[in-house]
This record gives C-alpha cells, sequence and structure tokens, in this order.
C-alpha cells in the first residue's frame, strides 16, 4: 500500500469536436496524466485537461513540490497527503498551479484505494443516486445564434431535456437577448436553458441585461461577473428572478467561503481540477448544510462517482471532450448518468491513446 512511484505523461491530442468559444478554436487538448504506483502493483490514476495551457508548469510543480512528499506514504492517508500538500505549498500556492497539481494527486490516490478494495468510489463513500440527470453543455458562442441552437437540438434529440449557450463576450446586450429568444423559441417551453456569461459582465450590466432574460424562463444564469466579486454575485441574485450561479473558478472550500457566509447562490459548480474529489467532497458537504446543490465543471467521467454519493446533487455537466480516450467510456443514456461499478473511478485511457498523442 505503500507508494512506490509517481509518474508523468503529458498528452497533446486533437479534438472530436473543438469548442468555438470565440472566432479562434483551440488547436488540441492538453492533458496531463498522473499515475501512482504502490509497492505491492496497484496503479491509481489522475488527470488534468487544461484549457489555457501550463501543462509544463504543473509538471515542474509535481516533481519539486509534491511527488517528493509522496514516496513511502501509504495511499488510504488520503486525507493526511491532501492537508500536508495544502500547507507546505501555502505559501507559493493556495489556488492555482500547486492546488491544480495536488489535484491529479488526490484523483490517482482515490483511484488507487477504490482498486486496493474492489470498490468503486461512489460506493466506498457511500452510495446515495442510482440516476443523476445530465444537461448538454457546449453551445458555444462562436457558433453563432442558428449554430448554438443547432447543437441543442442534437441534445434534445439524444434525450437531453436541458442544454446550455454561451452568451457575453462576443455579443452586446442586444444581440444576447435575441439569440436567448431563439433558442426559446426553437426549443419550446419544455426543455430548460441554463447560460453561462463566462464572467463576461460588471454586476449592473448583469442584471440590466438579466431583466431582458427574465420573460425567457431560464433555468440560470451562470458566473455573471468575474469570481472575485462576490458582492456583484449578490447584487446580481437579489436584483434578478433568475438563479444565478457559479464556482467553477474558484479554488477549494476557502475560496467558496463568501458563498456559504451569504447563500445567495443555490447551486455551486466546484471544478474537481481545484481541490480534487477531497475537496469536492467537502464542499458538497457544506453546500448542502446551506440548502444548495451541486451542479460541478465538466468533468463527467469523474464527476458521476461523487454525484452518486452525496445527499444534494443537481445535474452533471456533459459534454465530449474526453469520450474517445476511454476503454470504457462513462456516458449519458437519455439524459441520464449512472456510475459504473469498476473499482477506484473506474477510467482507464485507451493504450493507443497515450501511445499516439505522448509527448
Amino acid at each position: 500500500m505503500q507508494i512506490k512511484e509517481v509518474r508523468i505523461l503529458k498528452l497533446q491530442a486533437p479534438w472530436v469536436e473543438a469548442p468555438r468559444f470565440g472566432p479562434s478554436v483551440p488547436e488540441y487538448r492538453e492533458i496531463l496524466v498522473v499515475e501512482i504506483e504502490t509497492d505491492s502493483g496497484i496503479i491509481g490514476m489522475g488527470y488534468l485537461m487544461l484549457l489555457g495551457g501550463g501543462a509544463e508548469t504543473i509538471k515542474a510543480c509535481l516533481k519539486e513540490l509534491i511527488i517528493p512528499e509522496l514516496l513511502g506514504r501509504n495511499i488510504t492517508d488520503v486525507e493526511g497527503i491532501w492537508t500536508q500538500l495544502w500547507k507546505k505549498n501555502y505559501w507559493v500556492g493556495r489556488m492555482g498551479i500547486t492546488v491544480m497539481a495536488q489535484s491529479a494527486i488526490d484523483i490517482a490516490l482515490w483511484d488507487a484505494v477504490g482498486k486496493s478494495v474492489d470498490m468503486p468510489l461512489h460506493r466506498l463513500w457511500g452510495h446515495c443516486n442510482d440516476i443523476i440527470p445530465a444537461y448538454g453543455s457546449g453551445c458555444w458562442r462562436g457558433y453563432g445564434p442558428d449554430g448554438m441552437v443547432e447543437r441543442a437540438q442534437r441534445y434534445v434529440a439524444d434525450g437531453f431535456t436541458s442544454i446550455k449557450m454561451q452568451c457575453g463576450i462576443l455579443y452586446d446586450r442586444h444581440q444576447d437577448v435575441k439569440n436567448v429568444a431563439l433558442m426559446r423559441d426553437k426549443l419550446g417551453p419544455e426543455i430548460d436553458i441554463m447560460i453561462d456569461a463566462n464572467m463576461a459582465w460588471t454586476a449592473d450590466e448583469a442584471i440590466l441585461i438579466g431583466r431582458k432574460f427574465e420573460q425567457y424562463d431560464l433555468f440560470w444564469l451562470e458566473e455573471p461577473v468575474p469570481c472575485e466579486d462576490f458582492s456583484g454575485y449578490a447584487r446580481i441574485a437579489n436584483a434578478l428572478d433568475i438563479r444565478i450561479v457559479g464556482g467553477e473558478t474558484h479554488f477549494t472550500r476557502f475560496d467558496m467561503r463568501p458563498f456559504f457566509e451569504n447563500p445567495n447562490l443555490p447551486i455551486l459548480q466546484p471544478d474537481i481540477m481545484r481541490g480534487g474529489f477531497t475537496e469536492l467532497r467537502k464542499i458538497a458537504n457544506l453546500a448542502d448544510t446551506w440548502g444548495m446543490t451541486l451542479a460541478p465543471h465538466l468533468f463527467p467521467e469523474l464527476m458521476v462517482q461523487l454525484m452518486a454519493s452525496i445527499s444534494n446533487p443537481l445535474v452533471i455537466e456533459y459534454v465530449n471532450w474526453m469520450d474517445d480516450a476511454w476503454v470504457e467510456p462513462v456516458l449519458p443514456v437519455g439524459g441520464f448518468y449512472s456510475a459504473p461499478e469498476r473499482p477506484g473511478h473506474g477510467l482507464q485511457f485507451k493504450k493507443e491513446f497515450i501511445a499516439e498523442y505522448e509527448i
């Protein structure tokens, strides 16, 4: 059960369907894979998919600040390892690179623990939910109004009853309202529409535009302002008759503390790259205490393990970014997820995927 070796792989893989956040399209997927091997041959795997670069920097952080602290430790010391790494790297990190590096390790450790007892993580943590609804994400603003609608209609045809589209950044408030009106007209009243602004506005702008959105029966308005603007979040939530949600850009429960102290957001969207499984389970419990539900950011193939084991799941974000990488992909069926019963998180990269795209 002792950690014998930690390996790092860096992959650059082409997109199956590249996201169109704006006029330009990213060239490839940047994936950082961590493998933790024990003296008995158990191998746990964690990974990060980086949308803004940084793989080499995180790799250097792992080698210098994290891996030396792991060798010889028992893989079941997950909480102890998380706490030690957090405290050790607090002064040079607390957010950003060190927490992302720590998160990859945390995912791999939990995978190894699950494999060591031949249990999937949702059973190890305590199973709660057989199925969890999913929404179809990826109606990117770069597709244009008609393209966003076309992508949403594909999701609806596959059985999804909720979709997410982008607004802001490429569009002024007038075009944003036209885009939302078009989406509602084409999907009808029965499909839930989420809106993601990606921190595009000030609080004043969000309130101005949000009031125009209210007539279209939106399910939520996501990240309307920069993540540091907690007072802006509160102002918007108090001004609009739309759920205001966020959290994907925040690192750990400590960064989210204002959301708990002033619970204006009914739904939190933590990202596993910003704390790992250990931290997301704590965020879930804190959110439940304040009557909040969880709709995690991306990584549905990992998030299904968490969501199947907590008492306050809402919905899983589905996008097809990693479906081609796995020996056995974890996919929604008819708009719903069920957690696999394979040990650990149940994911294994295809050998040919690693061989072709490792740098």
